[in-house]
């Protein structure tokens, strides 16, 4: 079965191709020749996602999945939220982010936050949404090599590390993505789709 996971980022389809099942066979936006910046204009992750894969299904009639993700800020009233991407302007990278939100909450007492993944899936003529959280907090500066976006700053509950401290093998277990990831594989075998293109 082939399936469009619809990302340009190297480093999620990496961590996307470790929990998909060998019958699946994941392409991304460069192997089916998409090179638009398909835009994200929803004010929710759901909606992102949803925009996100019918651009791709409505485009190239392929089976096609995507995923918003989103760090969520209690003390920021869930800052930076649908703009975590592009938190300190759309030509800012993940350290201007981390900058930015380190600022924003260098007065605020409770650090507590979350990451929360939502997956459209669009297969057969219908969409179906998957979705996955973890809770943590926020560090007073970054720490870690491993992971991208905000995983040097992000501490999940019941761990010293950060994302970007734990090895692969452990965030893909515990993240946002890897619950949202895991209830899309559970459906995916479920039914045991044949003859897709």
């Amino acid at each position: 079965m082939k399936l469009v996971f619809a990302t340009h980022n190297p480093n999620k389809l990496k961590e996307v191709q470790q929990l998909v099942p060998n019958q699946i066979e994941l392409i991304n936006l460069e192997t089916i020749g998409c090179t638009t910046d398909i835009p994200e204009t929803a004010d929710t992750l759901e909606g992102n996602a949803k925009l996100k894969a019918d651009f791709v299904t409505n485009n190239y009639q392929l089976s096609c999945f995507a995923d918003d993700t989103g760090l969520l800020v209690n003390s920021l009233n869930d800052e930076p939220g649908v703009y975590s991407a592009r938190y300190a302007g759309t030509q800012a990278d993940s350290n201007a982010n981390m900058d930015k939100l380190l600022t924003n909450l260098s007065s605020k007492k409770d650090r507590s936050a979350y990451f929360q993944t939502v997956i459209a899936l669009n297969l057969n003529g219908k969409t179906h949404i998957f979705e996955g959280k973890i809770e943590g907090v926020i560090t007073a500066s970054k720490r870690g090599e491993n992971g991208f976006g905000y995983d040097p700053i992000f501490q999940p509950n019941g761990y010293k590390e950060t994302f970007a401290e734990l090895p692969l093998t452990i965030k893909n277990k515990i993240s946002h993505r890897a619950l949202a990831f895991k209830k899309l594989i559970t459906y995916l075998n479920s039914i045991h789709v044949t003859g897709e293109k």
